[in-house]
């Protein structure tokens, strides 16, 4: 079984922000691969669904960001599994928007969301970095992280979603290497 957790920040109107792509990638893949129904625990929402053998919980923290660790450790605790079981889908400002890269452990790079996950779990856990690209300054960093969408980029988001979903199964395999490369055929790099 494993637990994978999209970050991002509760209601709707955060719904299209780049800081909310975790939540956005697990919706991809709960849909894609019919997960069953959302519950609400942990602090957050839970859907139940199976990528190949592989049993995954999704959850989506309902804690805002900087408390995602909070519903995290909540969960890995209840299911008694380590943070070896524990994939973290982010947004991240170093990755040219719409690139997705997988790593595990780190640090947080200023990130409020892997900063709580950290210091509630420690940093040993896989994250799948879902670039937004960095504005350029560092003043305008909150603005474009909190920031919607643009509707010229709702085709590449949309495109970048389906990939993660559609190449999701040989994350659950543990292929991570593969599922990067893959993601990247799919939108043409």
């Amino acid at each position: 079984m494993q637990l994978w957790v999209g970050l991002g920040n509760p209601g709707p109107q955060y719904a299209m922000h780049r800081h909310n792509i975790g939540f956005m990638a697990l919706d991809a893949i709960a849909e894609v691969h019919g997960f069953g129904p959302t519950s609400k625990k942990f602090q957050g929402w839970l859907q139940e669904g199976r990528l190949g053998s592989d049993k995954i919980l999704l959850l989506k923290p309902a804690t805002f960001m900087n408390e995602s660790g909070r519903s995290v450790g909540e969960a890995l605790r209840f299911y008694k599994l380590g943070t070896d079981a524990l994939t973290v889908f982010h947004d991240e400002l170093d990755l040219a928007p719409f690139r997705v890269k997988v790593k595990t452990g780190g640090g947080t790079a200023g990130h409020n969301g892997l900063r709580s996950i950290d210091r509630h779990l420690g940093p040993d856990f896989r994250r799948v970095r879902i670039g937004i690209g960095h504005p350029g300054h560092k003043d305008r960093v909150t603005g474009h992280v909190l920031g919607n969408y643009a509707k010229s980029e709702i085709e590449p988001l949309s495109d970048l979603l389906g990939a993660i979903a559609a190449e999701a199964p040989l994350l659950a395999a543990g292929d991570d290497a593969r599922f990067m490369n893959d993601v990247a055929l799919r939108l043409g790099e």
